[in-house]
C-alpha cells in the first residue's frame, strides 16, 4: 500500500487531520506525521485530537512517499516557515505524485510556489492569497487539478478523503 506524508503542527483543525488519516489507515495505507520536531506532541485547535510527530522533513526523501496530505487549521501557517518542509514539498511535486490540501492547507502550497497557473479551492480567507500567487480559486467541495487535490472545509472531508483514495488507486 501507499506511504503518505502528513505535514502537521500545533493548532491543526482536528477533523481535517482525523478524517483523512483514518480513511487512509482503513484503506491499508501508512501515514507518517511530519513536523518540525520529531517526537513532539501536537494538539488540534479544538483540543479534540492529539498526535505525535513521527519524522522531520530533514529526515525524509520525497521519493519514499506516494502522496502528501496537508490538514488545515493554523498548522500550515506554522509549517510554512520550515525551509526543509517547503523544499520537501517542491521535491515531491517534481515527482508528479498527489498532494492534497484542505482548508488553510494551500498556504503551504503557496509557500512552495506550487499554485501558479493551477485551479484550487480552500477556506475562503485563503482565496486572495491563492489568487495573488497566480492560482484560479473555485468554490467547490473538492478541486482536482492534475496532482493537486484541494478542499474547502470540514463539511467536505468525505469527498476530500475519497478524492485522495481515488488518486492513490489510479
Amino acid at each position: 500500500m501507499a506511504k503518505i506524508a502528513m505535514p502537521l503542527d500545533s493548532d491543526f483543525e482536528d477533523s481535517e487531520f482525523r478524517k483523512p488519516y483514518d480513511a487512509l489507515l482503513r484503506a491499508g495505507h501508512h501515514v507518517v506525521v511530519v513536523g518540525k520536531e520529531k517526537g513532539k506532541k501536537l494538539t488540534g485547535k479544538r483540543g479534540e485530537e492529539a498526535t505525535t510527530v513521527d519524522r522531520t522533513a530533514e529526515e525524509l526523501s520525497a521519493a519514499d512517499f506516494d502522496a502528501v496530505v496537508i490538514p488545515g487549521g493554523y498548522s500550515p501557517d506554522h509549517l510554512r516557515t520550515s525551509s526543509a518542509l517547503v523544499a520537501f514539498l517542491r521535491e515531491f511535486d517534481a515527482l508528479g505524485r498527489p498532494i492534497a490540501a484542505v482548508c488553510h492547507g494551500p498556504q503551504l502550497l503557496i509557500e512552495a510556489g506550487l499554485v501558479g497557473g493551477r485551479t484550487l479551492t480552500s477556506w475562503p480567507s485563503v482565496k486572495t492569497d491563492l489568487e495573488n500567487a497566480g492560482a484560479q480559486w473555485v468554490d467547490q467541495a473538492v478541486c482536482v487539478d492534475g496532482t493537486l487535490i484541494t478542499s474547502r472545509q470540514p463539511d467536505d472531508l468525505d469527498a476530500f478523503s475519497n478524492a485522495i483514495l481515488n488518486s492513490l488507486a489510479a
